[in-house]
């Protein structure tokens, strides 16, 4: 709920468009707002969607002596010092803070629990949390540093963004030229793909949500405020109307929508990186959304005459009131406008999902054993997002996913992959060779690898083969892992051979540390085998 880092008041305009009201009319407001410029609301928040006002009834008393993390925390003021605010919203307060043992700054957003009115506000927060663990690793998406929680607030320490609003630079500047357009617009698709390949619906972009890393001409956009988020499954529809109104694609104001309303709402961003305002205007709310409803773009006033065809063609596409013609966010960044310099990047794009299969079919045995024992001791709000992908593909509930499953399961989301490249990918994740991947498994194959890489998280890997404690692991202790997983030991020669470079029979702490850091290119007799399988998957596609 609410921006993750500091921006203008750390939520520029409310999320304003209630849920599922009690009225006829989906776009019946209960909470009319006035508006100047696009993405200027009637208020900020520092989380969290608008609640309607509805007739009175009884409301359920605060939450703030529940639980909304569900888990024991550490005080936040315990490791950080919160320093001074950021910015306020209709739920919480964004601090500055200062991590006490590294000195390094970061951002705290703050919500009170008593604002919590409602079971969903307690939801929104919690699938917050979940969310942005699972998108975690993204160059373009605010990282997560820790939740906490004490008696009366829940605490998201994040990444800090000293350079503000995106919303804020386009202000500033009026206008971009159609390069600079473009290059930010492939960032903020970028993100759009990123999120539906992990299977997250944003429901909620506009350049507020949208911040600058620093204050730099060429800062880097990080996107934030997954407040609204939610995870979807393949043709799963929605009918809660969320968003902001110059945003909203139209099929939400119907209720019947999926991921393509995000493909809309950048669409609309990029009309406005061009021109400087909104493609759908009105003095009201409600005349906002008739103009979304209509869908009528103007490619006439100024400065649409100077602008190139190619951009308005991929605006249009990207703005098609069809939810089923629109095109996709993997398809807008093979548009000839938005290829930097008009010509496509040699290294086609992967989804986050597939490129984390494959980097895991190119690990050795040890490796892949390490990277599962990590992977089960994460935490749930680390992994969530992983077991509803889980579910996803494990049609039957078995807790193991077999070939088809698999294989349909990549179809369902638009995966283009040959039955032979989907038995590699199988084989490669099956690490004790069953013939189907367990949950253990596919977390270990799908898991980010800066997860796994965490000091902490490799001592605990090495300590589970580590029986005796020695400080060093043997080809006995190989040998009774080997045995633990059901895997063969005709392994345990070549893992010794590819991770102890000092060939003193063992493996110590530094050179496990060494294998699990070094790229995952594959290392060993098994590498080329491994690289050749990394480049006939290399076209393939997860999200179209």
């Amino acid at each position: 709920m609410g921006n993750s880092c500091i921006g203008t008041g750390a939520g520029g305009s409310n999320g304003l468009i209630p849920p599922e009201t009690e009225v006829e009319n989906p776009l019946a407001m209960a909470t009319p707002s006035s508006h100047g410029s696009p993405g200027q609301g009637s208020g900020s928040r520092a989380g969290g969607k608008k609640k309607p006002v509805m007739s009175a009834r009884p409301k359920p008393p605060p939450t703030n002596q529940r639980s909304v993390l569900q888990r024991e925390t550490e005080n936040v003021r315990t490791l950080y010092t919160i320093g001074r605010e950021l910015g306020r919203g209709q739920f919480g307060v964004t601090y500055l803070c200062t991590e006490k043992q590294t000195g390094l700054q970061y951002a705290c957003k703050s919500i009170a629990k008593r604002k919590l009115l409602q079971p969903e506000d307690v939801e929104d927060v919690r699938r917050e949390v979940h969310i942005m663990h699972h998108l975690s690793g993204h160059p373009n998406i605010v990282a997560i540093k820790g939740a906490y929680e004490d008696a009366t607030s829940v605490h998201l320490v994040m990444e800090l963004c000293a350079g503000g609003e995106l919303f804020d630079r386009i202000i500033q500047r009026g206008q971009y030229s159609e390069r600079a357009a473009a290059q930010l617009t492939r960032t903020i698709v970028g993100v759009v793909r990123q999120c539906h390949s992990l299977g997250v619906m944003h429901r909620d972009l506009k350049p507020e949500n949208f911040l600058l890393a620093s204050t730099g001409e060429d800062a880097p956009l990080k996107a934030t405020d997954f407040g609204l988020s939610v995870f979807f499954k393949p043709g799963e529809k929605f009918s809660d109307v969320v968003g902001s109104p110059y945003y909203v694609a139209p099929e939400v104001l119907k209720r019947d929508y999926g991921p393509e309303a995000d493909v809309w709402s950048a669409g609309v961003i990029l009309y406005i990186l061009l021109s400087g305002v909104p493609p759908f205007w009105a003095e009201t709310e409600q005349g906002i959304f008739d103009a979304v409803l209509k869908g009528e773009i103007d490619f006439s006033s100024q400065p649409w005459p100077s602008i190139s065809e190619s951009a308005k063609d991929l605006i249009r596409k990207m703005l098609n009131s069809d939810p089923k013609a629109r095109w996709t966010a993997q398809r807008a960044l093979s548009h000839p406008w938005m290829r930097e310099d008009g010509v496509a990047p040699d290294k086609p794009l992967d989804s986050a999902v597939l490129s984390r299969l494959k980097n895991f079919s190119a690990m050795n045995k040890m490796k892949k054993i390490a990277v599962k024992v990590i992977a089960q001791t994460l935490s749930e709000e680390e992994i969530v997002g992983l077991k509803e992908m889980f579910k996803m593909i494990d049609a039957d509930g078995s807790g193991a996913i077999t070939f088809e499953e698999l294989k349909d399961g990549l179809q369902k989301v638009g995966s283009q992959l040959a039955e032979s490249e989907v038995r590699a990918l199988m084989e490669s994740a099956d690490v004790d060779g069953n013939g189907t991947i367990d949950y253990g498994e596919f977390l270990a194959a799908t898991v980010q690898m800066h997860k796994v890489e965490r000091d902490e998280n490799l001592f605990k890997a090495f300590s589970y083969f580590d029986k005796d404690g020695s400080g060093y692991i043997t080809y006995d202790e190989l040998k009774q892992v080997c045995h633990e997983q059901n895997l063969g030991e005709s392994a345990i020669n070549e893992i010794i051979c590819e991770a102890d470079t000092d060939h003193d029979g063992r493996i110590d702490y530094n050179e496990f540390v060494a294998m699990m850091r070094r790229g995952n290119g594959g290392i060993g007799r098994k590498s080329a085998k491994n690289l050749d399988q990394q480049r006939n998957l290399r076209g393939v596609i997860f999200a179209n």
